[in-house]
């Protein structure tokens, strides 16, 4: 029994024995022990309940291709280039970068798991399986990679619009391309992350891939490893349970697919306004650091490129393409 079907068996919520499982997958209990130890040492908090077995503390989904191409509106489930879902890949944006060529725009890869996620300026990204959502988009732009300033951005609007279709409110944007929970102040834990990586000619033909990560249900060892404060969608939802996997994954991807041709025809002044108002950093008291150094500023919105402006102590109002941002606390 493979990690992937042991965590598909339970998958339910419901406590299983070591024996159970042995005899399903025709191995000895010392082999399934081995598969529950990989699943641990991934994030996955499988509990050993005596003699009972090993049960998840809640169900989860496992992510599903079939029901999730099911949920998506007929005509924009065929303009997709492909749907596909994985139990484990290094980086779905890795994924779609080594097919190159011979992927068709829009297409879409899912992965329960990564052994490499990444994040912005090389961070790690976790990848618990199971638990979170992983997904990576390739879009194809005819008119350069100059056209795509202000994507990342775009992506985080796109992002808020899916989860409000879902019912969550409660989120916000920090530039460039966090998506936060937006109680207290300073703003709250990291819901997701965006990673657009572009490649092709400055002002012709290129290509994008979509990385974005979305935390569904962290427990509190993941909370701790991740080193900084975090969200779920599970806390944003009141009660404690995060929507369906399959159903996120197929409003996200509905959500892009739609943001994308948008994004297309307007560029980021169609997204600008949307942006201002999920603007978590506007206002707030800021750090930043980059290669030009250190300073503090208060946030003062974006430009229509997408680029953050910054008011310094005198006055004067800096724009900021690349830099490291946080709130400075009081």
């Amino acid at each position: 029994m493979q990690p992937a079907q042991l965590l598909a068996a339970l998958a339910p919520g419901e406590p299983l024995s070591g024996a159970h499982l042995a005899r399903q997958a025709g191995v000895t209990r010392a082999a399934i022990w081995k598969q529950v130890e990989s699943l641990r040492a991934r994030g996955v908090p499988v509990a050993a309940r005596g003699a009972t077995g090993y049960q998840l503390p809640w169900p989860l989904q496992m992510l599903d291709a079939a029901q999730i191409r099911a949920a998506l509106p007929r005509a924009l489930a065929r303009s997709l280039g492909a749907l596909e879902v994985h139990w484990e890949l290094d980086s779905t944006s890795s994924e779609l970068q080594r097919r190159g060529a011979q992927a068709a725009d829009l297409s879409v890869l899912l992965a329960e798991t990564q052994t490499a996620g990444r994040g912005r300026r090389g961070r790690c990204w976790l990848s618990p399986p199971g638990l979170n959502l992983y997904l990576s988009c390739l879009k194809r732009f005819d008119s350069g990679v100059a056209a795509t300033a202000g994507l990342s951005l775009a992506i985080g609007v796109i992002a808020l619009r899916a989860l409000e279709q879902l019912g969550l409110t409660g989120a916000g944007l920090k530039w460039p391309n966090d998506v936060l929970a937006s109680a207290g102040s300073p703003p709250g834990g990291k819901l997701g992350g965006i990673l657009v990586e572009l490649s092709g000619e400055y002002q012709g033909p290129c290509a994008a891939v979509i990385g974005i990560g979305l935390n569904l249900r962290l427990t509190p060892a993941l909370r701790e490893q991740a080193g900084q404060p975090t969200c779920d969608l599970a806390t944003l939802s009141g009660d404690g349970t995060p929507p369906d996997r399959n159903r996120v994954a197929a409003v996200l991807i509905a959500a892009l697919v739609d943001g994308l041709h948008q994004f297309e025809r307007d560029g980021f002044a169609g997204f600008r306004a949307d942006y201002t108002r999920h603007d978590l950093l506007h206002g707030q008291p800021l750090r930043l650091s980059g290669a030009l150094g250190s300073f503090d500023a208060t946030g003062a919105g974006v430009d229509g490129r997408g680029a953050l402006q910054v008011r310094l102590a005198d006055g004067s109002v800096r724009r900021v393409d690349s830099a490291d941002v946080t709130v400075r606390r009081a």
